[in-house]
């Protein structure tokens, strides 16, 4: 087996006894699969299911807590719900196409009502690219106001 290869399974052997040590879904998020050549087109993206949560908005925000956590972000489960029904009532395909942004062409999208190019500033690895996958959109939006305001939970009003 060639060097490249043996990392790789050493490597997901570890992250396999972190995740035995540390339950379902703790392991890092965009894991290579073992023996793949190309890592990139070999990783998982997170889910609420796949984390063990359900495909709710209570599981959606579980879930994006995990990779908070797992990524050193800030939050709780109150002031992620608290700006989550605020911003969309809970419709993970929310769109606003009323607003400033919307006028500029960058409508908020999805259930903390992120515009695209913050999405993309602050996406999380390993989580989907799309901003209206919820657990994407959820961790995404938390790691702004983490940046910009010191926590979700600091996040009265829009944002």
């Amino acid at each position: 087996m060639p060097a490249a290869a043996q990392h790789r399974r050493a490597k997901h052997t570890r992250l396999a006894r972190k995740l035995a040590v540390l339950g379902t879904g703790a392991a890092v998020l965009a894991l290579p699969l073992i023996g793949a050549t190309n890592a990139s087109a070999a990783t998982t993206t997170v889910t609420a299911t796949s984390l063990g949560y359900t495909n709710d908005l209570d599981g959606w925000i579980r879930a994006s807590l995990q990779v908070m956590a797992q990524n050193g972000i800030p939050g709780t489960y109150d002031g992620i719900y608290r700006n989550v029904i605020r911003e969309s009532s809970g419709n993970p395909y929310a769109i606003n196409d009323w607003d400033s942004n919307a006028a500029a062409g960058t409508p908020s999208k999805g259930l903390l009502q992120v515009i695209d190019p913050t999405f993309a500033a602050y996406h999380v690895a390993g989580t989907s690219y799309d901003p209206y996958d919820p657990v994407a959109n959820i961790t995404a939006a938390c790691n702004y106001a983490a940046q910009r305001y010191g926590s979700i939970d600091n996040v009265y009003g829009a944002y």
